[in-house]
């Protein structure tokens, strides 16, 4: 079996083919786009790339025509040689990973599903618009504090009626920021329908919102990020995966425990803590928010919050891979009304 290393570029990308026993067969520079097209000519071989935005795709395209693929995370390439004593060209990082890929096979990152990665585009797509709101809102909130004025309390989507009720005769510069926030409100209306209209079409995603805390965006965040909930063999591995777990710097006879990793997403993790203060706000009889209430005892609100998110990441794994409900008293399986 050849090996074929990308070293993927925006325009180009630089392609080493070895034989198995590591002899370089063929050096091109090809167009980006034109790589599936590449790909499909070729043998069935191993084909070998670093993560990029355009790695994914081409890994689609080179499963679709029957190789095998290894997408090598950006941490590990390093280690491989790439970019070793400052040298550094798309020509040398190509054979470096398909010399690499001769002599062992290398571990790839999860590729993802499509629909994964559509759900990830589109959540991802509504947290941009929630946050150009939020600078637009804070840019408002500054002129008004510089001439010492405060619009009553109230949502993001009633801001610009608030301010416009406080201040009649409004600056134009003003006024357009205000018409832009009504304009982004809307759009994002729009964004939280179709993710409610997913979730609520998807068994998985009603099952994970069935959990206190957990919502139409946390649900979908969460199954994009897990995308195969078999590939992981227990809640303490989804956990370790989202990056929510205590990490640790031990050596010798010192050993040291620090906060979590953030090793996953942060917005997977900054979505599983805020369903951990909604948790605590809207069900605080709820066992696993009375548990975490005495942890807020012993190590404060915060600690005690990202614990609850741990947890919650570990009940939204079990109630995803065993197909059931969320049951507080974990008496029997709730699987009355689960979809077929």
């Amino acid at each position: 079996m050849d090996h074929v290393a990308i070293d993927i570029g925006g325009r180009e990308s630089q392609i080493c083919v070895r034989s198995a026993d590591g002899e370089i067969r063929q050096e091109v520079r090809f167009r980006t786009s034109d790589l599936p097209k590449f790909m499909a000519k070729l043998p069935p071989s191993r084909v070998v790339m670093e993560t990029c935005s355009e790695a994914f795709g081409i890994a689609d395209s080179a499963l679709a025509s029957g190789h095998e693929v290894r997408v090598v995370a950006a941490t590990l390439v390093t280690a491989l040689g790439v970019g070793a004593r400052g040298i550094k060209t798309d020509k040398r990082d190509a054979r470096l990973l398909s010399e690499a890929s001769c002599r062992m096979d290398l571990p790839s990152v999860h590729i993802a599903s499509q629909q994964s990665r559509d759900l990830k585009t589109m959540s991802g797509m509504r947290e941009t618009l929630v946050t150009s709101r939020t600078k637009l809102i804070n840019s408002v909130r500054g002129w008004l504090r510089a001439t010492a004025r405060r619009p009553r309390a109230g949502c993001s989507a009633t801001f610009p009626k608030r301010v416009r009720e406080l201040v009649p005769e409004l600056p134009a510069h003003v006024g357009r920021l205000l018409d832009m926030i009504e304009e982004v409100s809307a759009q994002i209306d729009g964004a939280d329908r179709e993710l409610m209209q997913f979730a609520k079409s998807d068994s998985t995603c009603r099952r994970l919102m069935s959990v206190p805390g957990i919502g139409p965006v946390v649900a979908v965040r969460y199954r994009a990020a897990v995308d195969d909930v078999a590939r992981f063999d227990n809640a303490h591995q989804v956990e370790s995966y989202i990056g929510l777990t205590p990490g640790e710097r031990s050596s010798s006879d010192r050993q040291t425990r620090t906060g979590i990793t953030k090793a996953g997403s942060p917005r997977v993790r900054w979505a599983l803590v805020q369903a951990a203060w909604i948790a605590r706000r809207c069900r605080p009889e709820d066992p696993m928010v009375l548990w975490a209430l005495e942890v807020e005892k012993r190590r404060g609100k915060k600690v005690a919050m990202v614990a609850l998110a741990r947890k919650l990441a570990g009940i939204l794994f079990a109630v995803w891979r065993d197909g059931t409900f969320y049951d507080p008293l974990h008496t029997k399986p709730a699987t009355k009304g689960v979809a077929a």
